[in-house]
């Protein structure tokens, strides 16, 4: 499935418990249409002793949002903004953001 938000992308998120916060995004996982955002819907998880992690303990991890539950951020204004795509002189498709017409 082809998105419209890339990792490394700034995200508002827009429903859920994490609602209004934003984040950069981590991780894209196309099979399920989630997003991992950068200090959002953080969990804690118990993990037993390994060789990487002797101590073990609990782990505080990011776990995945739902790709409609985010909106890219207006890199001019900072507010939520939908997206485009717009050809560049050389022929090269880009994206731009909806509110200010700035490419992303």
């Amino acid at each position: 499935m082809k998105t419209k938000i890339k990792s490394g992308d700034l995200v508002y998120i827009t429903a859920g418990k994490d609602k209004g916060k934003s984040g950069k995004v981590l991780k894209l996982l196309k099979a399920r249409n989630k997003v991992i955002v950068e200090k959002v819907n953080v969990v804690k998880r118990h993990s037993k002793p390994t060789q990487q992690s002797p101590t073990g303990g609990i782990v505080e991890k990011e776990l995945g949002i739902d790709l409609s539950n985010v909106m890219l951020l207006d890199p001019e204004s900072n507010s939520p903004t939908r997206v485009g795509y717009k050809l560049n002189e050389n022929g090269k498709k880009m994206r731009i953001s909806k509110k200010s017409g700035e490419e992303i």
